[in-house]
């Protein structure tokens, strides 16, 4: 799935790769300033509140993504992905599977919503 990965946008490509290095502020460097993160129907709004969800979230988790499947879809790129780490992963699936719908402008993620996909892909 590395190839695909390295289709995607600049920003979008980055964003996986600092989740997966637990790098902060790589990850934060991928948003625009105004940026709206929605994780499982909560959102975030601006560079501010993001850097608090991807501390706790992201980074204080050790969220990692194993990229199963990517759609790019006018201008959008649709990623789905395993995701593993230290949180409590009682009553979830095996593997969870993710899908992040990215909205990247002018190289930076303005739109990022994250929802736990029920496909079992």
């Amino acid at each position: 799935m590395d190839e695909a990965i390295a289709e995607l946008p600049t920003s979008v490509a980055a964003y996986i790769r600092a989740t997966n290095l637990c790098d902060l502020d790589a990850l934060l460097e991928t948003f625009a300033d105004d940026a709206l993160v929605n994780d499982q129907l909560i959102d975030y709004w601006g560079k501010e509140a993001i850097a608090a969800w991807a501390t706790r979230d992201i980074i204080g988790e050790r969220l990692t993504l194993e990229v199963v499947k990517v759609v790019q879809h006018y201008g959008h790129s649709i990623v789905t992905a395993h995701a593993d780490g230290l949180f409590d992963k009682r009553g979830l699936p095996a593997p969870l599977v993710l899908t992040f719908y990215f909205s990247p402008y002018d190289n930076k993620i303005v739109l990022l919503i994250i929802l736990r996909n029920q496909s079992g892909i």
